[in-house]
């Protein structure tokens, strides 16, 4: 087989969390469907499945949601941190310092080889990166940070410490498929980062930061920031088709959000959100960038190249218009995403604990035989 770049087709593990079909348009979590998941799942329940292969029981999941919302308050060290950063740092960038400084206070953070220890950091730290999202939001608008309460789900804590309100019951829907969809997948690029620094016998704290630094790219986690800038550039629904005509036929730009180097039909992930973004966008009366979405999608459904090429829109596409309709910023929709894929981020860890130093060879292509000559005769 000729080699593609960038490992494609490689194997690198074998895994349970979560299994994927690009060419039919599945996806799977230890055996239930993502469809499944997402119409009935709180993201706990998710986070519970990849840790332990099946679904907690009432009890089991109102004892990970109490530890969850208990752990995700942030040292006010940390918080002081974020206040002093200038307030034009990347969201990204921000969200790894945090998660860095974390480390620090955190007593089992070199406690290597249990794994039980290490779920209990894991659960910190998914409630902790929520807060540390939430805290940034306000920090960068000139607002305090509101702490985590212990009596909500995560999705539920997230929208009440971004707007310090009752959490709306829509909102916090739609926050919860969102995470629920992009917990994990496969062996993506911050996932398979994770799992390299892992296998060095390194720390929790220091794969999940590189695992943010892998997911800022606007390769991976960071596409749907740069879908939702092509929505507000096209600004209205009747500008879609001469925006449409102007780059794309004309060879100039791609669609930020449409095509999947997994997928080769339907993201299953995509459908279920384009649900949640109509119904958010009825409720808050902010339709016109779903409208624009919408026809976006179905005229480049309607031309030969995306025909050809089954391409189709993806997760980015519409997750882009919920995060936006929630208020938003486009700079902290990867962190969002962070906060979701910290779920299988850290399953994967603890899977890879104690597992064999990842060392891949490369093919040397440069030249051989070169004589030294003395820097005088250079």
């Amino acid at each position: 087989m000729a080699d593609k770049g960038g490992l494609e087709e490689a194997v690198v593990a074998d895994i349970s969390t979560s299994y994927i079909d690009g060419s039919i348009g599945e996806l799977i979590y230890c055996g239930y469907a993502i469809e499944d998941l997402a119409e009935n799942a709180a993201f706990e329940e998710v986070l519970f499945l990849l840790f332990n292969s099946r679904l907690p029981n009432r009890g089991e999941y109102e004892s990970l949601r109490q530890s969850i919302a208990s752990g995700a308050a942030i040292p006010v060290e940390v918080i002081a941190m974020l206040k002093a950063l200038p307030k034009d740092t990347a969201a990204m960038a921000a969200l790894r310092t945090a998660v860095s400084m974390l480390s620090a206070f955190e007593a089992d953070a070199e406690n290597l080889t249990d794994k039980d220890a290490a779920k209990a950091k894991a659960i910190r730290l998914t409630g902790q990166i929520t807060t540390i999202c939430a805290a940034w939001m306000r920090i960068v608008k000139g607002a305090e940070p509101i702490p985590p309460r212990a009596d909500l789900s995560l999705a539920e804590n997230f929208v009440y410490m971004m707007s310090g309100a009752e959490p709306d019951a829509t909102a916090s829907a739609a926050v919860n498929v969102y995470l629920v969809l992009l917990a994990e997948h496969g062996m993506n690029a911050s996932t398979f980062t994770t799992r390299v620094v892992t296998a060095t016998g390194s720390d929790m704290h220091s794969a999940i930061v590189a695992g943010i630094g892998a997911l800022k790219g606007p390769s991976h986690g960071g596409a749907n920031s740069a879908a939702m800038k092509m929505f507000l550039e096209i600004g209205t629904v009747e500008n879609v088709a001469p925006w449409f005509e102007k780059n794309i036929k004309s060879g100039k730009r791609r669609i930020m959000g449409i095509g999947h180097r997994v997928y080769k039909s339907n993201d299953p992930r995509a459908g279920i959100l384009r649900r949640h973004a109509e119904a958010l966008a009825e409720s808050s009366g902010k339709r016109n960038w779903y409208d624009i979405a919408v026809k976006l999608a179905e005229t480049a459904r309607a031309d030969e190249y995306f025909i050809s090429r089954n391409l189709y829109p993806n997760v980015d596409y519409y997750s882009a218009i919920i995060l936006y309709t929630l208020d938003l910023d486009v700079d902290m929709f990867t962190p969002l995403f962070a906060m979701s894929r910290i779920a299988g981020w850290t399953a994967h860890v603890i899977a890879q604990m104690g597992g064999r130093l990842i060392r891949p060879k490369a093919n040397y292509v440069g030249p051989r035989g070169c004589k030294w000559t003395p820097i005088e005769d250079r």
